[in-house]
């Protein structure tokens, strides 16, 4: 797999154009993938809230599901909370490279991600093309962050190896791969976490990955990319503490 990183102009919050950052894209081949980040494409919504307007707990309560207290937190660094179905850190929040603005999350990043997939393969005129919004996440019990894809579309998300066989003849009954969430993990390894200014990244020569022309629909729950939180392996962590209801964005 080859992952490259695009350098591009400075993108400035509150508001600013991603079709026009995207234009910084010269070419794309067939079967490739794009990651952006999901902070130039919440830059290029307008989801930019002032530091003077609110605190970043206030804000990150209103945007998030249910949170975890801070005081909670060891150390008191992190404001735990659930979003969208996933795990993150103030509900995504981020106000580095924010220039005096708080970034969250797009409204709707799996919406974000089709829309971008619309005009990239109308620009380049590729047919198999996937799309990823990425950000950042905390991994239990490592130091340092890896990426996570918060949006996706235009490839089936799970590389499934059930009622096939190990090496050995084993008939896997689980065993499936999770491609948004690795992908992403390549693509912010090489686009950094800091003054870099590569806020896109493609993926080319990916293996296993099936192309799709529409949204994935599961045929089965074991199908979906989303896992319900009651039936989730880490569940009995998560009911452990008693989460208090937030503001789900509205």
């Amino acid at each position: 797999m080859l992952v490259k990183a695009i350098k591009t102009r400075k993108f400035l919050p509150p508001k600013d154009d991603l079709w026009e950052l995207l234009s910084e894209i010269k070419s794309l081949k067939e079967n490739c993938v794009v990651a952006v980040t999901s902070k130039v494409v919440a830059v290029g919504e307008g989801r930019c809230i002032p530091l003077n307007k609110i605190t970043k707990d206030e804000l990150a309560i209103q945007e998030s599901d249910k949170y975890i207290p801070r005081e909670l937190s060891p150390g008191g660094h992190i404001l735990h909370t659930i979003k969208d179905n996933m795990l993150i850190a103030s509900a995504g929040i981020d106000e580095s490279n924010g220039a005096g603005f708080y970034i969250l999350w797009p409204k709707n990043p799996k919406l974000s991600a089709r829309k971008i997939w619309n005009f990239l393969k109308k620009k380049f005129k590729v047919k198999n093309l996937g799309v990823i919004i990425t950000d950042s996440r905390l991994v239990p019990l490592r130091r340092g962050v890896v990426g996570i894809a918060i949006g996706y579309f235009g490839f089936k998300p799970l590389k499934d190896y059930r009622k096939t066989k190990d090496i050995f003849g084993r008939e896997f009954e689980m065993e499936t791969s999770n491609l948004p969430d690795s992908l992403a993990t390549a693509a912010v390894l090489v686009m950094g976490e800091g003054s870099e200014m590569q806020p896109i990244a493609i993926l080319e020569d990916i293996p296993g990955l099936k192309f799709l022309q529409k949204e994935f629909k599961p045929k089965t729950e074991y199908d979906d990319f989303e896992i319900p939180e009651k039936e989730d392996m880490f569940y009995p962590f998560l009911s452990s503490v008693k989460w208090q209801k937030g503001g789900g964005g509205k």
